[in-house]
């Protein structure tokens, strides 16, 4: 069962460790204390400090010099507070900064970054073994993590709902993907697999749930739990969930282990990931350094690794074709957002000057 949120924990129960100590005085001033953001929902926070979960707001100050959406808190930050209404409320003055964070283009035409979370240890991405499995939604996924530094482990998740060989079929076609990472098969009914969940699951890690809706990662929390303390529903007549976590939110196991859940994302889209997209395709760029030119763009070039590799069919034209689409589409968003900014950025100037003077 998750322990009593007002229950006396340490920072470092938290997972504030050295790393961010290195920055305290920097960010934490005098009559400040240091909390964890447990929860955001549009303006309002809740801050999580040694002994309970508060609400909180940001300073006047704070979102004044702030100048991008990155720069707000958002779930696993650190942060600095004062707390008002004898600790009722908390006021968060300052931002820490961060060791690992989840990234991603904001959802529709909108050019700029979405924060997901903050300050992550292992990040379980989860599909589930019957309508869900996806493997370019997978490669999304697995360069989001590297893009933030964040360990990504892949769940396969309700494997009850398929056979044996079709399980084994799902791994081969991970493994022939090209895809390393640690695979771990999955049922919330029987319980396969948590074994081996929970070597990974450590006192004052944090780990984050990503993946589509309805793949079973609230029942996931509750099953580690023991309880049903998250709101789940009962899977479609496809043997799929719906979706029902509607914000993100750091919950603390009586283990000691952090979660993040999060809603299911229908758009997935990348921004600045650019080289971070080869980590996710560690086989093609394993080939291209056989290529004839240092700079091969992997399409035309006589003496291309890639492409002699596609020819002869050690590489499929599937695979070749997501990592293009991924390279462009990142490199095509960056180039956007970094026109953005500088638009922002100018704007802001003049606000500010604008201010200044009407005060004089």
């Amino acid at each position: 069962m998750p322990p009593n949120p007002n229950v006396m924990m340490k920072l470092s129960d938290l997972g504030f460790n050295h790393w961010f100590e290195a920055h305290v005085d920097e960010i934490c001033l005098e009559g400040q204390a240091i909390a964890r953001v447990s929860a955001v929902d549009r303006n309002s926070y809740l801050i999580r400090n040694e002994l309970r979960e508060i609400p909180a707001e940001l300073a006047g100050k704070f979102l004044f010099n702030v100048e991008s959406s990155v720069e707000l808190p958002c779930v696993g930050d650190w942060v600095s507070v004062q707390y008002h209404n004898d600790g009722a409320l908390a006021i968060i003055h300052g931002l820490f900064p961060r060791k690992t964070f989840l990234r991603r283009k904001r959802a529709g035409m909108e050019v700029d970054y979405q924060m997901i979370a903050a300050n992550i240890d292992i990040a379980f991405i989860v599909q589930s073994c019957h309508f869900d499995f996806n493997l370019a939604r997978l490669n999304r996924y697995l360069v989001m993590a590297a893009d933030g530094d964040v360990e990504a482990i892949v769940i396969l998740a309700k494997t009850d709902l398929i056979s044996e060989d079709e399980l084994q079929e799902k791994l081969a076609a991970i493994r022939e993907a090209g895809i390393t990472t640690r695979v771990i098969a999955l049922s919330n009914l029987t319980g396969a697999g948590y074994d081996e969940l929970q070597q990974v699951l450590l006192p004052g890690r944090t780990c984050c749930l990503l993946g589509s809706s309805g793949v079973g990662k609230t029942t996931l929390i509750n099953h580690l739990t023991g309880r049903d303390d998250l709101d789940t529903k009962a899977v479609s007549g496809t043997g799929e969930g719906t979706h029902t976590t509607t914000r993100r939110q750091l919950i603390v196991l009586q283990s000691g282990v952090m979660f993040i859940d999060t809603p299911g994302m229908r758009e997935l889209g990348l921004l600045g990931a650019g080289q971070w997209v080869d980590k996710g395709f560690e086989d093609i760029i394993e080939l291209s350094r056989a290529c004839r030119y240092a700079d091969c763009s992997h399409t035309r070039e006589s003496g291309c690794a890639v492409l002699a590799a596609i020819a002869d069919g050690e590489l499929s034209e599937k695979r070749y074709a997501n990592y293009l689409k991924l390279q462009k589409e990142s490199e095509h968003y960056e180039m956007s957002y970094l026109e953005k900014r500088k638009k922002d950025k100018a704007f802001g100037r003049f606000i500010k000057t604008a201010k200044k003077n009407m005060k004089r």
